[in-house]
């Protein structure tokens, strides 16, 4: 039969991700990246002002790009490609909506310590295997196609004990895609208090982040942090199939953020850390919740 020959004649096409360094070659838009050492002119504010969802601004006098908003549509960079270039990486997934702006708008780092650190608590009987419930709140349907990519030969996520659901109540992850429509969000909140504690919940694209070029409107919640309390945000318009792995890995607490890559095991941060003074915005995202299961056996 072909399909033997051309088996034997390329090999294992599976990555070795998370293992193994892997990607897509130097030439794919990963992320948006901003030129540090340049200043604002005009040719800049150009660029900035011509951003279809506003992800460019300037704080404190330097550019900022917000990855929860940029879709990626090179526009920036073909006006300035002085100050804008796209980076081939794909690891910037994080824990905290505010640490998708590339510069400023970040979060102090006790109050990052702690946001991981509670979630690497919760997450602690998770690490073995997974189950992941999806849910569109409103997609354009790119974001499944990606999905859908996790679970050929190429990627292949089962051989990382990463499994997908049709139940609610099997489900470890709850893995939402959309700009959070008004006709989802009862749906997307009944799946996410039907999942059984510690769960996780992944905002995967742009869309589900901030709402995307859609943008919050009458039929639109501008993304699902709203409905519910997200842990990892997944840039990308769409999120590659790469870009949504190392979410799910970083929700899981098996690989580290985009500024410690390489890196294994728990999030940052000391489980032993005080919580800082305040309620986080994402609430139940940073505290333990009842019924944690606390040995990976019982996952």
């Amino acid at each position: 039969m072909p399909w033997i020959t051309r088996g034997l004649s390329e090999g294992i096409v599976t990555t070795r991700y998370p293992r193994r360094p892997d990607g897509y070659g130097p030439d794919f838009h990963g992320t948006l990246l901003v030129d540090p050492g340049r200043g604002v002119d005009r040719a800049t504010e150009r660029a900035i002002g011509e951003c279809p969802t506003g992800a460019l601004s300037v704080v404190d006098g330097q550019v900022e790009v917000d990855r929860g908003r940029c879709v990626l549509c090179g526009r920036c960079a073909t006006l300035q490609p002085e100050v804008f270039r796209f980076d081939p990486s794909f690891d910037h997934s994080t824990i905290g909506r505010s640490a998708l702006h590339v510069r400023g708008g970040a979060e102090d780092e006790e109050t990052l310590a702690w946001i991981r650190s509670g979630l690497a608590r919760r997450t602690k009987a998770l690490r073995r295997s997974v189950h992941i419930r999806h849910v569109d709140a409103g997609s354009d349907g790119s974001e499944e196609w990606e999905i859908a990519a996790l679970t050929n030969p190429v990627y292949d996520v089962g051989r990382l004990g990463i499994f997908f659901t049709a139940s609610p109540h099997h489900a470890d992850i709850l893995l939402a895609t959309g700009v959070g429509t008004v006709g989802m969000a009862t749906p997307l909140r009944t799946t996410y208090e039907a999942m059984p504690h510690p769960k996780v919940v992944i905002a995967a694209g742009v869309d589900a982040a901030s709402g995307g070029m859609v943008g919050p409107g009458y039929a639109s919640r501008g993304g699902i942090g709203d409905v519910v309390p997200v842990d990892v945000y997944v840039p990308g318009s769409p999120p590659s199939p790469f870009g949504l792995l190392h979410g799910i890995l970083l929700a899981v607490g098996l690989v580290g953020t985009a500024g410690n890559r390489g890196t294994t095991g728990r999030p940052g941060g000391r489980a032993d850390r005080p919580r800082p003074q305040g309620t986080h915005p994402q609430g139940p995202a940073s505290a333990v919740e009842p019924g944690d299961r606390t040995e990976a056996g019982e996952a």
